[in-house]
């Protein structure tokens, strides 16, 4: 009995050793795995030289498909970056040209018209306006997609900036008869005094765009313990909560917003504005009971906060 106990011991223990040798080989699988999975979720995954019977095959077919991945997510942002490319330049090149076709259209403002040529002339300089409203907006587009927009965030003064945006829509909200309210808080934030009125802007506009006559429009900020968070409220047809994350897309328009006048690059260009500077948009909205979009803006502390937490508003950008 004896013998047969130590032989029994001795294959335990040859069992034992058996597993532990599998247990640390899978975790070293499982290890590299994972570092190989994070450098092609990081977009840092790279070719290396595997020895194909030292690998398991999970692991080899594993890097092979990620070599794949790699490449292709370089060929894509390769293709990305050329039709970036050729937006500018198309939009650049057409600048000139479209600027002729408003200058002729104003000329012949200044002429004597019939009343039937004048009917046709309106249209033509509506449509030149918004064709140039178009490539200007492109090509703001692309230089902040391609880092040529720098922008230059400092410490502002947040009323002027709900000031300037409000100055700006005010005359169309008086024109469709909205209410059209600014908030004051008193606020600093750091944010680009050149571009940051535009994006807001561009919130403001869309409000009043969609808002029916009748409605409001409010202007408003409060600061948070990171931000400095700018709403702007209307009392529109309101987005349903599956077109939320879609509409800060370039050239996206909501199903409520499609009757209405707009290119879908408003809050394209808002959001890119935006992140260039540390901020974000977030949206909450639910159809029939307006919207809200709020502009978050970093501040550099120094400031007590205001009631309220860093939690964005519900929905998504």
């Amino acid at each position: 009995m004896t013998g047969l106990a130590a032989a029994l011991c001795a294959l335990g223990l040859a069992a034992l050793a058996a597993g532990t040798v599998q247990l640390l080989r899978a975790r070293r699988l499982v290890r590299r795995l994972d570092r190989m999975l994070t450098d092609a979720i990081d977009g840092g995954f790279v070719e290396e030289s595997f020895d194909e019977t030292a690998l398991s095959a999970l692991e080899s077919r594993m890097a092979r498909l990620l070599r794949g991945s790699a490449a292709a997510n370089r060929a894509l942002s390769a293709e990305q970056a050329a039709v970036q490319s050729l937006i500018s330049d198309i939009s650049h090149q057409a600048r000139t040209p479209m600027a002729n076709v408003l200058l002729y259209a104003s000329l012949l403002e200044e002429t004597e018209l019939s009343d039937a040529q004048r009917a046709r002339l309106t249209p033509l300089r509506a449509q030149a306006e918004k064709l140039r409203f178009l490539l200007e907006n492109l090509i703001q587009a692309s230089r902040l997609e391609t880092g040529l927009l720098q922008l230059a965030p400092a410490d502002n003064r947040v009323d002027g900036l709900l000031e300037q945006a409000a100055g700006e829509a005010r005359a169309a909200a008086a024109g469709k008869g909205l209410r059209l309210t600014v908030r004051p808080c008193g606020a600093v934030a750091c944010f680009d005094a050149r571009w940051t009125p535009e994006a807001l802007y561009n919130l403001v506009d869309n409000a009043v765009k969609y808002t029916p006559p009748g409605g409001s429009v409010t202007l408003s900020a409060r600061l948070t313990d990171s931000f400095c968070r700018v709403d702007v409220a209307d009392t529109g047809p309101g987005i349903p909560e599956s077109e939320q994350a879609a509409i800060f897309g370039r050239f996206a328009r909501g199903s409520a917003a499609r009757s209405a006048e707009g290119l879908g690059i408003g809050l394209y260009l808002a959001r890119q504005i935006a992140a260039g500077q540390g901020g974000y948009i977030r949206v909450s909205s639910a159809p029939g009971q307006g919207s809200v979009f709020s502009l978050y803006l970093p501040r550099r502390g120094g400031e007590p906060s205001a009631a309220g937490s860093d939690a964005p508003a519900a929905g998504g950008a």
